[in-house]
This record gives C-alpha cells, sequence and structure tokens, in this order.
C-alpha cells in the first residue's frame, strides 16, 4: 500500500509524521505517515476558490484513475471511519463534483489514460510522466 501511495502522492505532497488521537480516548496515540502539500512544493497552489477546485477534479485524471473518484473514495472513507471524521471540505468537494456533467472522454484529441503505474523519485520526474498522458 505505501508504494502506491508514494506513486500516487509524490508529485503534489511531501511525506510527513504526525500524532494521531483516535476519537476512542482509551487507545493510545498512533504516529501517523501523513501526505501533506507544503508551500515550498512547486506544486502548491495555496488557497483557491472551492468552485475552481472541483472544476479541476472534474476535469482531471492521472496515471491512476479519475480524480472525481478519488474524492468520492476519500469522502466514503471518511464517513466509514467515524462519524467524528466528518471533513466539511472534502463534503463541499463532492458535492460540488457530483452537480457537474462527466467530462466528455469520447473526443479523439483526449489523452487515454496511463493503464499502469509508474513509480518516479521525483517530482521532476513525475512532471515529466504527467506531461506525456
Amino acid at each position: 500500500m505505501r508504494e502506491y501511495l508514494d506513486i500516487r502522492e509524490i508529485n503534489g505532497y511531501s511525506i510527513q509524521f504526525t500524532p494521531f488521537r483516535p476519537a476512542n480516548r482509551d487507545q493510545p496515540d498512533i504516529r501517523c505517515m501523513v501526505y501533506i502539500g507544503m508551500p515550498d512544493n512547486p506544486q502548491f497552489l495555496g488557497a483557491l476558490d472551492p468552485q475552481k477546485i472541483a472544476l479541476k477534479i472534474n476535469e482531471s485524471r492521472g496515471p491512476s484513475g479519475e480524480n472525481r473518484e478519488y474524492l468520492f473514495n476519500l469522502e466514503q472513507a471518511l464517513v466509514k471511519l467515524s462519524p467524528q471524521s466528518h471533513d466539511e471540505h472534502i463534503t463541499d468537494l463532492a458535492r460540488r463534483v457530483r452537480a457537474m456533467p462527466l467530462p466528455d472522454r469520447s473526443r479523439s484529441d483526449s489523452k487515454d489514460i496511463i493503464q499502469t503505474l509508474h513509480k518516479t523519485t521525483s517530482t521532476e520526474e513525475q512532471e515529466e510522466v504527467e506531461k506525456s498522458v
């Protein structure tokens, strides 16, 4: 699973470690690895209008699939995790994307999705992979 996440997240995120406090306070804190978009990453865009983010998610896809599906899966995973794990930002983006028409992938100038994952070792290499998609 870590290898898959490293492939998927390397372009826009940095690996960070942080304590996680379970909702059940009888359980000890857990040291977790998370992928965080840091301001010093060239892919970091900072705060954007939620509708612009939703539009970008709806139209984008990469080697591992449609960004809209990633968003919907993330929202569902948070709901399943626990009722307290609700994330208003994710819920809002998912609602906005669901209200949008599916992107038209039938046009001949649409680029094909890469069917296999390619492990990259740097942001620069990942950018080159994405340019070729």
